[in-house]
């Protein structure tokens, strides 16, 4: 069976009581559970890792070649900062959609540049907890092509 790295960054812990009028009362146990049932659907497995430490999540990408089949990844506020956590990505080539709670491109001007989306195949940003799903929809489509 194949699985799927779900990966969460800084802050993501704090979902439900983080900015709820920004993310939602959605909590990061909710947005696993949901994953996990949602994978099961679909048949395939789903690991979960979530880290405030920008080091910890690229060490979980590395983990990820010749383990899970793809990542669904929501990096938090390293989106727009990271170039260590896009050369990662690339360097494990697997595929990688990237996804965000918010619309990411109606907030600040900061948050409209994502080091991310040029090595993803796909980003999802806007539909909370449903863009985890659509990317795991994305992946498994990928899979099936």
């Amino acid at each position: 069976m194949r699985s799927v790295l779900i990966l969460n960054g800084p802050n993501l812990n704090l979902l439900g009581t983080r900015q709820p009028e920004v993310y939602g009362k959605t909590t990061l146990a909710d947005v696993e559970a949901a994953c996990v049932a949602h994978g099961a659907e679909k048949g395939i497995e789903i690991a979960c890792f979530q880290s405030n430490h920008e080091g910890a999540l690229i060490d979980a990408i590395h983990a990820a070649k010749g383990v899970h089949a793809g990542i669904v990844i929501n990096a938090g506020a390293y989106t727009h900062t990271s170039i260590a956590l896009m050369d990662a990505i690339s360097s494990v080539e697997l595929p990688v959609v990237e996804v965000h709670l918010s619309n990411i491109h109606a907030r600040e001007t900061f948050r409209h540049t994502s080091y991310i989306a040029p090595v993803a195949i796909g980003q999802i940003c806007g539909f909370g907890l449903q863009g985890y799903l659509m990317a795991l929809d994305a992946l498994v489509q990928r899979f099936a092509g």
